[in-house]
């Protein structure tokens, strides 16, 4: 192997932008993951009866998630779209794009009329706009974590990376705040004062993301001239890691939606915990989880992507049982530290590796396309996984859902198992010494022209 690998994933000891193009990433993605995972929250405690009331209980969560899965199901054609625009004209006008996007759909659904005002025309709407936000979720990651990863320098990909996926454990803290504040609101006012707040919060991500520049890798696939179909090019090409991801990919979106999306609901239907203390035990573990994605990250940088995702897999498929009883107790205490345990290592530590890998397993030319379309792909797993694991749970009870979490689990580990290390020993070690002997643009003497 030679430094070439190496090359095309940007300069040596990263760009001068580089911490401010994943601050810039990490914002929109606080943002969009507060407007997409808000509306699972809400799905779990209020769309069921907010929007279909003349079902009952079970009947309604279940179209309520069926609805939250229609966004998931949109995601892969946001990548599809997203993915080849990233690759054709560049990964911050989908970033911006993206965000405008998810911000209309979401304050819309603040505005939608419910069952009881506008009838059958109240869940359609409600469907619309979740597709809107799907489209735009979908497009959303891959010009976030391409532009992180192409502005930072080659040994430190995870932690930049690491510092935009710790942008959804924040958006996830934020929602699941404002949710909880607006719990004592009472009636409609407790979901809608959420989806009305994010319009405050898209306006600052557009200033913010407006003055990040271009990836330096882009420009370079530009100079040296655009394929004419990416989004074709990559399948074609890359089908073997698109399908490596999707399993990666898995494990951890879907297994999320049951350890975390379907918990809430399975939580509150079982009386095992009020809405405010459910809603308390996620703000604490997203809170922790915002430290955690950014450490499993930086970990990455150290010992590779391949065995974090073993070692987290491994852990996961050992814990879907127990988490289960564990929360069966009732007990705050045991839910607290099992939903912390799901999402601060099951979750946070997958993505975390997914920042740096996904862009690892494809070309320059055809990354965007390619990492969209793996990360995207298996979020229509994940978007009806609660829809699912709901009916899992009516047949067999809890030890549906905990069975296919450890399914999930051992999806991810046959996935990584399947799939190359892309920041082995070797892969270190050019990058130790290419940083060695490149100059750093900071010490680089000033030429004559830019004193002028």
């Amino acid at each position: 192997m030679s430094d070439k690998v190496l090359e095309m994933r940007g300069p040596v000891h990263g760009t001068k932008d580089a911490k401010r193009v994943a601050a810039g990433s990490s914002v929109g993605a606080v943002i969009e993951t507060y407007d997409f995972i808000g509306f699972g929250t809400a799905a779990a405690l209020y769309f069921g009866t907010a929007f279909f009331p003349n079902s009952n209980s079970v009947t309604g969560t279940l179209a309520a998630f069926a609805t939250l899965g229609v966004g998931f199901a949109a995601r892969p054609l946001g990548g599809i779209v997203g993915g080849h625009l990233g690759d054709k004209v560049g990964r911050k006008p989908v970033l911006v794009g993206s965000l405008i996007l998810m911000g209309i759909a979401t304050f819309a659904i603040g505005l939608l009329p419910t069952y009881a005002q506008a009838g059958v025309v109240a869940p359609i709407l409600l469907v619309v706009v979740r597709i809107i936000q799907g489209l735009a979720f979908g497009a959303e990651w891959g010009g976030a974590i391409l532009m992180s990863y192409e502005h930072a320098p080659w040994r430190k990909k995870g932690a930049f990376t690491g510092i935009v996926q710790a942008g959804f454990p924040v958006g996830l803290l934020l929602a699941n705040l404002v949710f909880l504040g607006s719990v004592h609101l009472g009636g409609d006012w407790a979901w809608r004062v959420p989806f009305l707040f994010s319009i405050v919060l898209v306006a600052v991500g557009l200033i913010i993301r407006s003055k990040v520049p271009e990836s330096p890798v882009f420009d370079d696939v530009k100079d040296a001239g655009v394929t004419k179909s990416p989004i074709v090019e990559s399948i074609k090409q890359d089908w073997p890691n698109i399908l490596r991801g999707i399993g990666l990919r898995i494990a951890e979106t879907a297994g999320y939606a049951v350890s975390v999306t379907y918990m809430i609901s399975y939580l509150h239907t079982q009386n095992l915990a009020s809405t405010s203390e459910t809603i308390t035990a996620l703000c604490i573990a997203s809170f922790i989880g915002i430290f955690a994605t950014v450490l499993w990250a930086r970990l990455t940088d150290r010992i590779g992507r391949r065995p974090v995702y073993l070692g987290v897999c491994g852990f996961a498929a050992l814990f879907g049982i127990p988490m289960f009883l564990l929360v069966n107790t009732g007990v705050f205490f045991f839910i607290v530290a099992t939903i912390i345990l799901a999402y601060a290592v099951c979750q946070n530590a997958l993505a975390g590796a997914q920042g740096a890998w996904f862009p690892e397993l494809f070309t320059a030319a055809r990354r965007a396309s390619g990492a969209s379309l793996a990360y995207q792909i298996s979020a229509m797993v994940s978007g009806f996984t609660p829809f699912i694991t709901t009916l899992l749970f009516v047949w067999i009870g809890w030890m549906g859902p905990a069975l296919l979490f450890v399914t999930y689990a051992l999806i991810g580990l046959a996935s990584a198992v399947a799939t190359k290390e892309t920041w082995g020993r070797t892969e270190r070690r050019l990058a130790a010494e290419a940083e060695l002997t490149t100059p750093h643009p900071a010490h680089a003497p000033v030429k004559t022209k830019e004193l002028a």
